[in-house]
């Protein structure tokens, strides 16, 4: 499914006016109606309920001026809550702002926050009279940008705190007020919302941070025209079950081990062995044919006893930690690799970090960087844009920064922008470079434009380990043939599937090693969806 950033979203809304004909009037009609009827296939009818309806200043209100016509043509009773004057507003909300007073909605308007005290007590006499159905958040669509204040921050408080004391349940019309359409993040305070119904299309704001004040998303047609969205060209996508089902593909019967690849993975050290085994387990359980480790020569008998499904080298230059002295027999190993994975828990001592850049510039096939890896990386920016084929960093918030030079704070402000960023300025036209930014609502950035927003995943996954799975996954995935992009899409969204999975049983106290072995499961969800 297509994601379109606000401003990509605005320009749907133009083209279909402007290039098709289709008035702005009618893809309101049809934003509001839809939404009504989402409301409804969750709550029930509003058939003799009330319903109380926040009306914003812009178009966000008029969806909500729709919604209210339609609740009382549907036998229930609407109460529009306006936070600016009636006359004020402009265009199609100001068309069914006339149509509305035409029909004596009832209404109550918001001037400054201390009537916000009249509209409670008329919400109480409308819960009285009839029960109440849901409360409709239309104050602010995916065009704001600025912090609520004033008495719009007041009456998303407001909202709130009525939900929660009343356990009704909150309806955002697109996108919930004072959330950014574009970061995911609250703008000041944004409204809880138990359902939203996006017009159109989905935003990046909807799943970036994991969606927390969305609650259940729906996506509805307004009437935007197929031939605009495809136009557009939208470099935006949602990892969900079809798009990464396509991604698959079937495994001939007569394949070998041969078939499926040979993974090469870098990692473990001293006190890290941990990491490196559940980077191999993750990518045998991806379905790859061949997985061998490199590791110190002093640490070997513990990945032979521990994973006897891997095949490992020790290092006889690297004692406790991978060294350049081993790089002539690395790579020697990755020359019929069909890819390697580089990190986790390799430490970052100053010979390991020598080796990590003289593979990064010399190994053709592509490489999976993680965890260690970009730490070293950080230390030499400059030379991340020196490799010698497609590379897929994989850092969490934290090592981002390391490698943006920005604070943390900064990256989880704009998680697209930040892993965008890394993805498209520092690497060459000639390969390609895929940003993995990990986190409820995971990133995933091409040097050509692409981008993605992860939609599976739980909480629970905040585990140590998670990471080296994700990273044997795509690395998995990579050595059985996938592109880059592939690879890296699809194994986020699988890595997040399985924890689902998991999720099912429990919702928390699973580990990395059960999320890498529910891996299996998660592929027969996808070729079984």
């Amino acid at each position: 499914m297509n994601l379109a950033a606000p401003e990509q979203m605005l320009a749907l809304d133009r083209a279909a006016s402007k290039d098709f004909g289709i008035p702005g009037l009618v893809l309101m009609e049809n934003a509001g109606r839809a939404i009504l009827e989402q409301m409804e296939a969750e709550f029930g009818p509003v058939a003799h309920r009330s319903v109380c309806v926040f009306v914003g200043p812009g178009s966000n209100g008029g969806d909500g001026l729709v919604i209210g016509r339609h609740v009382l043509q549907r036998g229930g009773s609407p109460l529009l809550i306006f936070l600016a004057e009636p006359d004020t507003l402009r265009g199609d909300a100001a068309v069914n702002a006339a149509i509305c007073a035409k029909l004596n909605l009832p209404r109550c308007v918001i001037r400054q926050e201390t009537d916000l005290a009249e509209a409670e007590e008329r919400i109480r006499q409308l819960h009285f009279d009839r029960l109440m159905h849901s409360i409709v958040d239309a104050l602010f669509g995916t065009g704001l940008t600025r912090t609520l204040e004033g008495r719009f921050a007041a009456a998303v408080r407001f909202i709130n705190n009525l939900a929660q004391r009343q356990h009704w349940p909150v309806v955002s019309a697109d996108l919930p007020s004072g959330l950014c359409g574009q970061t995911g993040m609250p703008l000041g305070i944004a409204v809880q919302a138990d359902l939203t119904v996006s017009c159109g299309l989905a935003k990046p704001g909807h799943y970036l941070h994991g969606g927390a004040e969305v609650g259940k998303l729906v996506v509805v047609d307004i009437g935007i025209p197929l031939q605009a969205i495809e136009a557009a060209k939208l470099p935006g996508t949602l990892l969900d079950r079809p798009a990464v089902a396509a991604m698959l593909r079937p495994r001939p019967k007569a394949g070998h081990k041969g078939t499926f690849g040979h993974l090469l993975i870098l990692a473990g050290s001293e006190g890290k062995t941990g990491a490196a085994l559940m980077t191999a387990h993750a990518a045998l359980r991806s379905g790859c044919g061949l997985v061998t480790l490199a590791v110190p020569a002093a640490l070997n008998p513990i990945f032979e006893a521990a994973l006897p499904e891997a095949m490992t080298v020790p290092l006889p230059h690297s004692d406790k930690t991978i060294s350049a002295a081993d790089y002539e027999l690395i790579s020697a190993l990755a020359a019929d690799k069909e890819a390697v994975v580089i990190g986790p828990g390799i430490g970052t001592a100053p010979e390991t970090g020598e080796l990590l850049l003289r593979l990064h510039r010399r190994l053709s096939q592509p490489v999976l960087l993680d965890a260690d890896a970009l730490n070293l990386l950080a230390k030499n920016l400059l030379c991340i844009e020196d490799s010698a084929g497609p590379r897929i960093l994989t850092p969490h918030p934290g090592e981002m920064a390391h490698l943006t030079g920005m604070k943390t704070a900064e990256i989880q402000a704009d998680r697209l922008k930040a892993a965008r960023w890394l993805a498209e300025a520092r690497i060459r036209d000639d390969h390609e470079m895929i940003t993995v930014l990990k986190g409820a609502g995971t990133v995933v950035c091409s040097s050509q434009g692409r981008w993605a927003v992860n939609s599976s995943g739980n909480s629970g996954m905040a585990v140590g380990g998670a990471g080296d799975v994700l990273s044997g996954l795509i690395g998995g995935l990579l050595a059985q043939g996938f592109l880059p992009w592939e690879a890296a899409a699809a194994g986020v969204f699988l890595h997040g599937l399985a924890a689902d999975l998991l999720a099912k049983e429990r919702i928390q106290g699973f580990t990395a090693s059960e999320i890498a072995a529910a891996l299996p499961s998660a592929f027969m969800e996808l070729f079984h969806s």
